[in-house]
């Protein structure tokens, strides 16, 4: 909660027709931080932009599968990447903070710090669409209705304690919450595109490749359906001298080049298609830079470090099938992962395993619990059953092989565990308890993942599972996903640094039963319930960090996924025209904004011409 000495520009405001008489004096400020304080609510622009960058140039970037829509906050279709370029949202984060919003289509909040079932939200009078036409409450409202109505079900459920959405005036527009448990909702509201509200009652459900009319700094210019999309930038955005917009939007073009797998995608790369690239691969960033125009000087690699958790990519096991139902065969699944070897031979040494859901950060659970956990824990360890209560006990740490592609201790463990679940062998296959034959099908999409999931398939079939890797292409994988329709499949759950209500979405036990949801796990937990809502109430940072931590216990205690790997750095490669401020962001690698040096952009264009 934000102190009201936090800010110069706090102000006491009069009791206005829309306050409750008997609250307490609300405040108006200009900057919005959950359990911690905005630190650069006066500064001039943010500490890692250039205010004098150069506009100008194209970033151009890669991505997979294809695309048939502009709207990503509908149900159906598979929208085009990049379209966040298109919108404001009320408020814009923090690129070095935890959870801080600073202005955009807002210039300040109203909010009563002794009651958060309700802020206001003041649209900047200057706000504009890119038909010059004012953004008004009206537009706030309608979009809010649209996504609550109509939008992706975790979205839903992420603002699902929205309880009305009022229109004060013009440039006022409040939003009444459900109750004052979910203090971040407060800034969470601030997050969301704001579309016109004549493009949403028009246009909000077509698949359609025009997007809906936003007031974002880049407009949409070439679509090449399945191939390619570009965004030119709005001459006349209305929010360029914005704080936070300052050294920010410097290209004048961002496009996006499709491939159907990383292999193309590299080839395209190395020939300068596209000229930005976030390395993936391993073996790529290991050995894979050695063509030319490296040699020539004119390709720059980066590892750019950030504060955020690494996020978690796994092996999902899909609870809502009966043969996961049993921990002991979640726990012979993981046995049978061998991270180290796989490590080696394919990855270069260059991953670590992931220990924990907020890996690398003050966020993760290590050790045994402390006793400020040991308070939260206690009350809920009669709701876990016998394993997943000792293991929330104790200290956490995988298995771990001698890297000799054997993984013959792992799989003794798992083939025992699986025994103890009521497995049996028959002619050398394995039986479920229920008599039928133990099979699991591996879904995924493109091939980049083929190398990781086919040595795991490989022990999995040595346990006597008969195991397949079924692979679909993007409409049929993104619905299947949406369906749940899957036994095991990759997913990545990515973290910030101040995790809250939408960790329902992930693992709470109402999301596990809506379509199109995040909980792709299909976890039901009363315990994790409790813990997911004591976070998203949290009072300060202790508490988030506090509650963070216990949930990370509860969540590797179950042993509902196989963690895979990462690491803490996020490596690029570019072509040598990009330019970014000495001191980067702490939470990400903050690409909008850097630059294009033009005399440099000369070179690579001279250089790709030969």
């Amino acid at each position: 909660m934000i102190k009201n000495t936090m800010l110069k520009t706090v102000l006491l405001v009069a009791m206005a027709s829309w306050i409750p008489a008997s609250m307490a004096t609300p405040i108006t400020i200009t900057a919005l931080a959950h359990n911690s304080t905005a630190e650069y609510v006066n500064a001039p622009y943010m500490p890692y932009a250039n205010p004098n960058a150069p506009a100008g140039g194209t970033l151009s970037l890669d991505a997979r599968g294809t695309f048939n829509a502009a709207n990503k906050w509908m149900t159906t279709g598979v929208a085009m990447i990049g379209t966040d370029y298109l919108y404001d949202t009320l408020m814009t984060g923090s690129l070095n903070e935890a959870f801080t919003m600073y202005p955009q289509l807002a210039s300040k909040v109203t909010y009563d710090p002794d009651d958060t079932s309700w802020i206001v939200y003041h649209l900047n009078p200057a706000a504009r669409f890119w038909d010059g036409s004012p953004v008004t409450s009206r537009d706030v409202k309608a979009t809010y209705e649209a996504i609550l109505n109509k939008g992706p079900m975790y979205i839903r459920s992420y603002l699902s304690d929205i309880k009305d959405i009022q229109v004060i005036d013009d440039q006022q527009v409040k939003f009444v919450f459900a109750s004052t448990e979910n203090k971040e909702i407060l800034l969470t509201v601030g997050q969301f595109p704001i579309f016109a509200k004549s493009s949403i009652d028009a246009d909000f459900e077509k698949i359609s490749l025009t997007p809906l009319m936003g007031s974002g700094p880049y407009k949409l210019g070439r679509v090449d359906a399945g191939r390619s999309v570009s965004y030119v930038r709005d001459p006349n955005y209305w929010g360029r001298d914005l704080m936070v917009n300052r050294g920010r939007y410097n290209f004048d073009m961002i496009k996006f080049v499709y491939y159907q797998s990383d292999e193309i995608a590299f080839e395209g790369f190395k020939s300068g298609q596209y000229r930005f690239r976030p390395e993936n691969k391993a073996s790529n960033w290991a050995t894979g830079y050695n063509f030319p125009a490296v040699k020539a000087g004119l390709i720059n690699k980066e590892t750019i470090t950030s504060q955020n958790p690494i996020p978690m990519q796994a092996l999902v096991m899909n609870m809502r099938r009966p043969i996961f139902q049993d921990i002991r065969v979640r726990q012979a699944l993981t046995a049978a992962y061998d991270f180290e070897w796989m490590n080696k031979t394919l990855f270069h040494g260059q991953y670590e395993r992931l220990q924990s859901f907020f890996h690398g950060s003050e966020l993760a659970a290590t050790g045994t619990p402390s006793s400020q956990e040991m308070q939260v824990l206690t009350p809920l360890l009669s709701k876990l059953e016998p394993i997943q209560r000792k293991a929330v006990l104790a200290e956490w740490q995988l298995l771990t092989s001698d890297g000799n592609g054997f993984n013959r201790e792992g799989l003794l463990k798992a083939r025992q565990l699986l025994l103890d679940a009521g497995f049996y062998y028959n002619d050398m296959k394995l039986y479920q308890p229920n008599g039928s034959l133990a099979q699991i099908e591996i879904l995924m999409t493109g091939e980049t993942m083929g190398r990781v999931l086919l040595p795991y398939i490989r022990n999995l079939k040595r346990l006597g599972f008969d195991a397949t890797l079924r692979q679909v292409d993007g409409p049929q994988y993104y619905e299947r996903m949406r369906r749940f329709d899957y036994d095991m499949v990759v997913d990545v759950f990515a973290q910030s640094l101040s995790p809250g209500a939408e960790q329902a979405a992930f693992w709470g036990s109402a999301a596990a039963d809506e379509p199109g949801n995040h909980n792709t796990v299909g976890i039901k937990n009363a315990a994790i319930d409790e813990v997911v809502v004591a976070l998203g109430g949290a009072e300060n940072r202790e508490e988030i960090v506090l509650y963070t931590q216990v949930l990370d216990r509860l969540l590797r205690a179950g042993h509902y996924l196989v963690p895979l790997y990462g690491k803490s750095g996020t490596n690029v490669a570019y072509w040598d025209q990009y330019r970014h401020t000495k001191k980067l962001p702490t939470n990400a690698v903050g690409i909008d904004y850097w630059w294009v040096d033009k005399e440099a952009e000369g070179r690579v264009n001279q250089y790709l011409k030969q």
